[in-house]
C-alpha cells in the first residue's frame, strides 16, 4: 500500500471541505436549520456507502450530534426494507426513493441526495420528485456532480479526487460539519 498517496488523497479531500466548500456548507447548514426551525423535515437518500451516510445523517439529526437538544425531523429513505423491496418489485429500483419523496415530502422539507458519482438513477429520480413536490434539494456528490448537480438547488461536491473512498471521506466531514452547524444555529430554540 502506498501510505503516502493514501494520506495525500485524504488530506486533499479534507482541505477541499475546509476551504473551497466551507462557504457552501455554511449556507446549506443555514438553509437546513431554517427549514427545521419552521417545522420541515429532512429526507435523505443514497446507495451503498451513501446509504450508510444517509442513515448516519438522519440519526445525528433525530438523536443528537454533540449537544443535548430536541430531536430534529429526519428520515433516511434507505431503511424500510418492505417499502424498498415492494417499490423495486412492483415498479423499479429507480423509483425506490422518488416514490417515498412523493409520499412523505412537502413544501418546506429538504431532500439531501447523496451520490459519489452524481449519476445514481434512483437518487436523481428522487431529486426530480423533490423539485416537483416543492422541496429544497441539496446534492452531496463528487467530481462535477454528474446528472444530479443540475437537479439540485445546492451542490456540495468533493471534486478534488476521482477516488470514491476519498469522496466518501469528504462526505463524512461535510455531514459532521452540517450536524455541528445545525446544532449551533438551532441552539436557542
Amino acid at each position: 500500500m502506498d501510505w503516502d498517496g493514501f494520506a495525500e488523497g485524504h488530506l486533499d479531500a479534507a482541505h477541499e471541505v475546509l476551504t473551497r466548500l466551507r462557504p457552501a456548507i455554511e449556507s446549506v447548514a443555514a438553509g437546513l436549520a431554517e427549514r427545521l426551525r419552521q417545522g420541515g423535515k429532512v429526507l435523505v437518500c443514497g446507495n451503498g456507502g451513501s446509504a450508510a451516510d444517509a442513515q448516519h445523517f438522519a440519526a445525528e439529526l433525530v438523536n443528537r450530534f454533540q449537544r443535548e437538544r430536541r430531536p430534529y425531523a429526519a428520515i433516511a429513505l434507505t431503511t424500510d426494507s418492505s417499502v424498498l423491496t415492494s417499490i423495486a418489485n412492483d415498479y423499479s429500483f429507480e423509483q425506490v426513493f422518488s416514490k417515498q419523496v412523493e409520499a412523505l415530502g412537502r413544501p418546506g422539507d429538504v431532500l439531501l441526495a447523496i451520490s459519489t458519482s452524481g449519476n445514481a438513477a434512483n437518487v436523481c429520480r428522487a431529486a426530480e420528485a423533490a423539485k416537483t413536490a416543492g422541496l429544497w434539494t441539496v446534492a452531496l456528490c463528487g467530481g462535477k456532480g454528474g446528472v444530479l448537480a443540475p437537479l439540485a438547488d445546492e451542490v456540495l461536491s468533493v471534486a478534488c479526487t476521482g477516488v470514491t473512498a476519498r469522496i466518501q471521506e469528504g462526505h463524512a466531514m461535510i455531514i459532521h460539519a452540517l450536524c455541528e452547524l445545525i446544532e449551533e444555529l438551532l441552539a436557542d430554540g
